[in-house]
Parts: C-alpha cells; sequence; structure tokens
C-alpha cells in the first residue's frame, strides 16, 4: 500500500511538471497536442498515400519532397522576420488556415507537377511553423519560463504524435483509398481547430504584436540574422546534433535489418522507447538549459552522449540476437539521454541569443541547422552506417563529440561579441 502511495505521488508530480500552467501556456499546450496529433496521422500514412492512392513513384515523392524541403529553408526567415512585423500569432494563423487548404489539395492531385507544387507550399508553411510557434512561446510566456514551456510542449508533441501515428495504423491497416483520404482531411481539420485555438489567445500586456527593435534595412527578404555569423555558427552546431533524428529513424534501421542479427521487431520497438523516455524526462532535463552559458555545456554533453551511443552500437552486428539486442537497447538509451541535452540546449539557445524584439527572425535563422539535418541527413546516415558498417559509426562518433566540443567556445565568443557592440543598460 504505502508503495503504491509512493508510485502515486511520483506520478501526480509528473502531471504537475509536464501539464502547462493555467492560461497562455496552457493554450500552447493544447495547440501542441492537436498539431502533433495531426502530423503523427499524416507522416504515418503519407508514403503509402502518396505511393499507392494517389499514384505517385516512390522515387520522384523522394525528389519532390527534397526540391520541397529547400524552398521551405529558402522561405523560412522571410516569414520570421514578417513574424517581428506583425505578430507571431497574426502569421500563425494565416500559416494554418493555409495548411488546412494545401493539405485539402492533396486529395485532388492528378499528377507529379501537381503534388510537387503541394509538396513546396506545405514544405514552406510546416518549416517556417516551428520558429513561428518558437516566437509566440516567447511573447506569450516570458523570458523566465520559455525553455520550461518549451521542454513541455516537446513532451506533450511526443504524446500527441504516438496518438496520430496509432489512427494512422488503423487507416493503413484497413487499406482503402477512403481510409487513406481520410487521415489527410484529419489533419486538414486539426489545422482549422489550431486557428480556433489561436483566435482564442491574447498577447499578455508588455509584450505588442509589433517588433519595435530596428530592423536592417530591405524589408523581410533581408535578414541582420544571417549576417550575424556567430549566431549562425552555433545554430549550424546545434543543428547539426540533431542528426540523431535520421540516425534513429534512418540510419539504425536499416543497421538493424542489414548488419544484426536482432529481430526487425525492434525497429519499431526503439522508435517507441524512445517516444515514451522524451514525453517523461525532456521537463527534468530541460532546468539545465534555461541561460546561454547552460545550454552550452549541455550541448557539449549531447556530443559526448551521442557519440558514445555510436560506439555501443557499433558492437551490436553478429552476435546472436541477445546480444545484439541488449548492445541497440542499451545505445537507444544512451542516445536519448543525447536527444535529451540537444533539445534543451537548443532552447536556450536559440532563445537566449536573439536580441529583444527579433525572436521572429532569428528563430527562423536557427532552424535553418535543423533544416540541413533534414536535408542532409538521411543520404549521411545511409552512407556511414549501411555503406561504412563499423567504420560509419566511429566517424559519426567523433563528429558528433567534435560538434559537442565545439559549442561552449562558439557560445562565449557570440556572448563577448555582443557585450562589445550592445550598449550598457541605463
Amino acid at each position: 500500500m504505502a508503495e503504491d502511495r509512493r508510485y502515486g505521488a511520483v506520478l501526480r508530480a509528473w502531471f504537475r511538471e509536464t501539464l502547462p500552467a493555467v492560461g497562455n501556456a496552457r493554450r500552447l499546450g493544447v495547440l501542441t497536442l492537436i498539431q502533433s496529433l495531426g502530423l503523427g496521422v499524416f507522416l504515418t500514412a503519407s508514403a503509402v498515400f502518396f505511393t499507392r492512392t494517389i499514384g505517385i513513384p516512390a522515387q520522384r515523392v523522394g525528389l519532390a519532397l527534397s526540391v520541397a524541403g529547400l524552398c521551405g529553408l529558402l522561405c523560412t526567415v522571410p516569414i520570421g522576420r514578417l513574424a517581428d512585423r506583425l505578430g507571431a500569432g497574426r502569421v500563425l494563423t494565416v500559416n494554418f488556415l493555409l495548411a488546412a487548404v494545401g493539405f485539402t489539395a492533396y486529395c485532388l492531385v492528378d499528377g507529379f507537377v501537381a503534388f510537387l507544387a503541394v509538396a513546396c507550399a506545405i514544405a514552406v508553411l510546416e518549416t517556417s511553423a516551428g520558429a513561428l510557434q518558437a516566437s509566440l512561446t516567447d511573447a506569450l510566456v516570458g523570458e523566465a519560463e520559455r525553455v520550461r514551456v518549451s521542454a513541455q510542449m516537446r513532451s506533450l508533441f511526443n504524446l500527441g504524435f504516438l496518438g496520430g501515428a496509432a489512427l494512422a495504423g488503423a487507416a493503413i491497416a484497413a487499406g482503402t483509398s477512403t481510409a487513406l483520404y481520410a487521415t489527410v482531411l484529419a489533419n486538414a481539420a486539426l489545422q482549422l481547430v489550431s486557428v480556433a485555438v489561436l483566435l482564442g489567445m491574447r498577447l499578455p500586456a508588455g509584450a505588442p504584436p509589433r517588433a519595435t527593435a530596428a530592423e536592417a534595412p530591405g524589408g523581410v527578404l533581408r535578414s541582420a540574422a544571417l549576417r550575424d555569423v556567430r549566431y549562425v555558427a552555433v545554430a549550424l552546431v546545434c543543428g547539426a546534433l540533431e542528426l540523431y533524428h535520421p540516425l534513429l529513424t534512418v540510419g539504425l534501421p536499416l543497421w538493424i535489418v542489414t548488419a544484426t542479427d536482432a529481430p526487425a521487431l525492434l525497429v519499431s520497438g526503439l522508435l517507441i522507447l524512445d517516444t515514451v523516455l522524451v514525453l517523461l524526462f525532456q521537463v527534468t532535463v530541460s532546468r539545465g538549459a534555461r541561460t546561454p552559458a547552460g545550454a552550452a555545456r549541455m550541448l557539449r554533453w549531447a556530443g559526448w552522449a551521442l557519440g558514445a551511443s555510436c560506439l555501443v552500437f557499433a558492437v551490436s552486428g553478429g552476435h546472436g540476437a541477445l546480444l545484439d539486442s541488449a548492445a541497440l537497447l542499451g545505445g537507444a538509451l544512451v542516445l536519448v539521454l543525447g536527444e535529451l541535452y540537444q533539445a534543451s540546449a537548443s532552447w536556450g539557445l536559440s532563445f537566449g541569443l536573439a536580441p529583444a524584439g527579433r525572436q521572429g527572425e532569428y528563430q527562423a535563422v536557427f532552424s535553418l541547422g535543423r533544416g540541413f539535418q533534414q536535408f542532409a541527413g538521411p543520404w549521411l546516415m545511409t552512407s556511414l552506417i549501411v555503406g561504412a558498417a563499423g567504420t560509419g559509426w566511429l566517424v559519426l562518433a567523433a563528429l558528433f563529440v567534435l560538434l559537442g566540443l565545439a559549442a561552449p567556445p562558439l557560445v562565449r565568443g557570440l556572448e563577448k561579441a555582443r557585450a562589445r557592440t550592445e550598449p550598457a543598460p541605463a
């Protein structure tokens, strides 16, 4: 009985830690759940929908999505600058409205050109949405709570994504075109629900929707943040450490089925384990990343942990199902630790190093590092892990460690440069 009460107390403490506070933070949590539910439904079923339902060959799907990803990267910074002018909430509302139209348009596609056009439009909206939501979080909850609330959002995102993936799995199992069309239209409907949630939010007093900081000449198409070389370097290092994502979703599954004796079922098992652990521990780990200096140290720890996970994965090939599975499980646990550190550090650095009134623009630039790994990550994982086998794991481990070690001096250099150029507070 005493043990049950202790477990109950731990569970209640976790809920208090993970559930956002009443008010704007809670509304952001609801928005995150809605968006992640739609994303889980769509991403899980999209490959089957594109190839079997609307009949686009798999090779052309990959080509279109790569082109779309590039379009998203090119448009993110101008949209971020527009958010600083008009307010992140307003721009994000329009973003979700257009996304509802875009996902509905997928159901009308009847050829490659139309598919490419819709994919590019949606990629622009999806890529910019992350920076817009980060800027909105800063405006709604303030400096003291933005890292903690971002961690809560990531936990809730994983929860919603799991639910969406389960629904999509049921649609795929049904195997009908109607069920797959329903997954796309469900995501479009959830975009409209997100609009309704946004319309219920209000910016707090003292956080105007229009940026007041001095802007670089050239309007929304010219970015001072892109000329902030040290900030861009930090963003690229942080984004490159996010290579754990294609490692987990592309490299590791290929390694498991081609080079180990572990059962193929372990692919989904490790993904579920990763999602659940992030859901449970992201908020707790984020406490150390509320200042740029703390976030930089955490990024160094992320590099060490991700590098160590690669070394553990490297010994998982050809030792029998039991030993290989144990090594893969151990490597996945270490990888989750690096993932938690990297995600927490990214919020501390992207928020803490952005000048006041310029969060939209700087968040957009910071997201370019993430875009780099999304663009190059699958190819890199395939080349290193499948093409180079054990040597590839060593190269990847060294890359993670070097990136982590580079973070603290880069952040210190950026802060010193800011201290020299910015006027002292009155």
